[in-house]
C-alpha cells in the first residue's frame, strides 16, 4: 500500500479506540490581562450542539449508537457558526426539509471565511444550534452524514509521531491569532500511545495565567459544559486539564480544517 493509505489506515485504527514559530504574546501581568478572551460572537449555550458523541468503548453492546462522530460534529459546530441563520419567526420545516438546509451548511469548507447574514443558509423555526438539534436531533443528524472520511482523514497520522516543544509553541501562538480574529480553532488533541485521547474540540476562548495559556473548549463528547486544555508556558506543552473521561496530563495539539489540505 501506498505512504498515504497505510498513514489513513492506521489512523482509523487509533481515532476509533477514543473518539473517541513565536511565542504567544505575553500578557502585560495576570492582574491586568482580561479575563477570558472568546471569538467574538460566539456562546457557548447557543452555538453548539444539545446532543452529545459518545464513545463506543463505553457501551460495546449499544446498538445504533452515536459513536465516533466528534470529528463530524466539530467540524459542523464551526460550519453552523460560519454559514447559517436562525430564525425563529419563520414555520418550522418537515424533517427531510431540515436535513437538505443542513447538507447545504456542511458543504461549505470550514476553512472558509464567514458569510453575510443574507448569504446564510436560513433555519426557520428555531432560535439556535442548540435548540434546533435538540428538538430535530434526528434530522441533524441525517443531515452531517457520514463519519468515514473524517476517521481516515490523511493528517491524522499526525498523532503517531513526536513533535518539538516549538512547534507546540507554534500551535499556541496560532491558535491565540485565530480566535483574536474571531475564527473557532478545531483541534486534533491526542496522548498517543495511550489508547485514551485521541478526539477533536473546539477552542473558543483563551485566558492567560503567570505561567499558562488556558484554552476553554467545546467537546463533543461533552455539551453540558466547556472544557479546559492548558498550554504551559515554562515546559511548552500542552496538558489536557479538563477534558471529558481523560485523565490530565500532557497531550499533543495540531490545529485541523484550517486549509483544504490540513
Amino acid at each position: 500500500m501506498g505512504i498515504l493509505v497505510r498513514g489513513s489506515l492506521l489512523g482509523l485504527l487509533v481515532f476509533t479506540t477514543a473518539c473517541a514559530g513565536a511565542l504567544p504574546p505575553v500578557p502585560p501581568t495576570a492582574s491586568s490581562a482580561p479575563a477570558s478572551l472568546a471569538a467574538a460572537g460566539f456562546d457557548f449555550g447557543r452555538d453548539t450542539f444539545a446532543f452529545r458523541n459518545e464513545i463506543r468503548a463505553r457501551h460495546p453492546d449499544t446498538p445504533d449508537l452515536y459513536a465516533n462522530y466528534c470529528f463530524v460534529l466539530a467540524r459542523a459546530m464551526r460550519q453552523f457558526f460560519l454559514f447559517a441563520r436562525f430564525d425563529p419567526s419563520q414555520p418550522k420545516l418537515d424533517p427531510a426539509e431540515y436535513v437538505e438546509r443542513i447538507r447545504l451548511v456542511v458543504s461549505e469548507a470550514p476553512w472558509h471565511g464567514a458569510r453575510p447574514p443574507d448569504d446564510r443558509v436560513v433555519i426557520p423555526g428555531y432560535a439556535s444550534l442548540r435548540e434546533f438539534s435538540a428538538g430535530q436531533e434526528e434530522a441533524v443528524k441525517r443531515g452531517l452524514g457520514g463519519r468515514f472520511w473524517t476517521l481516515v482523514h490523511p493528517t491524522n497520522w499526525r498523532v503517531t509521531l513526536p513533535v518539538t516543544s516549538g512547534h507546540q509553541e507554534t500551535v499556541a501562538s496560532e491558535i491565540v491569532a485565530d480566535l483574536d480574529q474571531g475564527r473557532l480553532v478545531q483541534l486534533l488533541v491526542t496522548n498517543w500511545p495511550t489508547p485514551e485521547l485521541n478526539h477533536t474540540v473546539v477552542a473558543f476562548a483563551y485566558r492567560w495565567t503567570d505561567t499558562a495559556l488556558e484554552l476553554t473548549v467545546w467537546d463533543p463528547n461533552d455539551p453540558t459544559k466547556p472544557g479546559l486544555i492548558t498550554f504551559e508556558r515554562p515546559a511548552r506543552q500542552f496538558v489536557a486539564t479538563r477534558v471529558y473521561d481523560t485523565r490530565p496530563g500532557a497531550i499533543r495539539v495540531f490545529r485541523m480544517y484550517y486549509s483544504w489540505l490540513l
